[in-house]
């Protein structure tokens, strides 16, 4: 029998009707014939009792001073409670399950509390728990030091836990439950057609995860492309497929056939700052050097990077553009910033080498009015900059223009 890795979300365990679903789940891959390996969020979002936001805030209003290895220690707790209840309800249904935090399952990382990365799964538990007929749920987002001490993943570290554990475990496939029906062309709640994708490819949802949609963690579909598992994105509250995530070969098998697309989605990052920088003279290689290594100096991400002899100008976060401004005035320099953009991305991977592309990106936001204020690409994605209160507007006659309803 082969191995199905299932990954519930907070928002799938948060009640009892919807932990009825996520048990029916489980009961239909069983009768399938699959051993499962099932790893949970912490129930719920950010007020809820179990939610990581939750226990976060506690230690906020704790006294604030909770050191690192020991916020990891409590941000454990939502997971276990999670595993718990799911294990207590699958052994009232007559299904026999156990539960393994992320260090009893083999999950070894480093020591970057908070944020630790994974080294090595270490599988042997696991398999000897599948051999005893038991479903195996796994705490996700958890792992643990050569030490012993508990480490947390990060934001999206339950995808990231799934998805390696599916790549360990050599599993048939792993199947990311969430509450919504699949990934989409774009985000609903600002464009009321975006239409549910059968199928993406490691490399398109990685991109817009990266620029924004957050269906599934960018880290955990490049572990699930390594290992060329696939991966399903799908709703806990029905039982559709939801979006098939593989190397574009693997579009073979969807039933439906395959649509020539060159555009995938569209999805976008609001809340940025675009910072300009002029190089005096000229003289732009030792004023870029300065510019960038005082935001790496500072703790600063950059983004939407154009450099030429006589300008820097590139993106950083609006909560980091009062320091960003400071450490460049601080080196005597002049920068000048535009607060409130967004960056918009249109990605598919069909467009490298497809002529037109960015005339109807130009010729669709043109037609609204909206001002292109930087651009940049790659093989699978193009990016424009615009201004807040342009981001809905260029959201939509995008996605019309690229017909995505259809």
């Amino acid at each position: 029998m082969g191995i199905l890795v299932q990954k519930f979300g907070g928002t799938s365990l948060s009640t009892p009707a919807a932990r009825e679903h996520v048990i029916s789940h489980v009961k239909r891959e069983l009768a399938s014939g699959f051993n499962l390996v099932i790893v949970v969020s912490a129930m719920g979002r950010k007020g809820e009792p179990y939610a990581t936001d939750t226990l976060l805030d506690w230690a906020v209003q704790n006294g604030n001073a909770l050191p690192d290895r020991e916020k990891d220690l409590l941000m454990c707790c939502g997971e276990i409670i999670s595993a718990a209840t799911l294990c207590g309800l699958l052994e009232e249904q007559g299904i026999r399950a156990t539960v393994l935090t992320g260090a009893q399952a083999g999950f070894l990382t480093d020591s970057n509390y908070g944020n630790a990365r994974i080294l090595d799964v270490r599988t042997e538990r696991i398999l000897r728990e599948l051999r005893e007929h038991k479903v195996v749920i796994v705490t996700g987002f958890q792992g643990q030091t050569e030490a012993g001490d508990f480490t947390t993943l990060g934001r999206g570290g339950s995808d990231t836990s799934a998805t390696a554990l599916g790549a360990a475990l050599r599993a048939d496939m792993v199947d990311i439950y969430t509450d919504v029906d699949g990934i989409l062309t774009a985000d609903p709640r600002i464009v009321e057609d975006a239409k549910p994708l059968s199928y993406v490819s490691y490399t398109e949802i990685c991109n817009m995860a990266y620029q924004g949609a957050k269906v599934i963690h960018p880290r955990a579909v490049e572990i699930a492309m390594q290992a060329n598992i696939p991966v399903r994105v799908r709703s806990t509250f029905s039982e559709s497929e939801g979006t098939l995530v593989t190397h574009p070969e693997g579009f073979n098998d969807v039933s439906n056939g395959i649509v020539d697309r060159f555009v995938t989605g569209i999805a976008y990052v609001s809340n940025i700052t675009q910072i300009s920088v002029e190089c005096p003279d000229g003289n732009g290689t030792g004023v870029q050097l300065q510019i960038f290594k005082s935001m790496a100096d500072n703790g600063i991400s950059v983004d939407f990077i154009n450099v030429t002899p006589t300008e820097a100008l590139y993106t950083v976060n609006d909560d980091k553009s009062e320091r960003a401004i400071a450490a460049l005035q601080e080196l005597g320099l002049r920068p000048k910033s535009l607060s409130g953009c967004a960056k918009v991305s249109v990605i598919g991977g069909g467009i490298n080498g497809v002529p037109g592309i960015m005339a109807r990106i130009v010729e669709a936001l043109s037609s609204q009015n909206i001002q292109i204020l930087q651009s940049a690409d790659s093989n699978t994605t193009i990016w424009v900059l615009v201004k807040k209160e342009d981001m809905v507007q260029s959201l939509r006659a995008l996605h019309a223009k690229f017909e995505l309803h259809r």
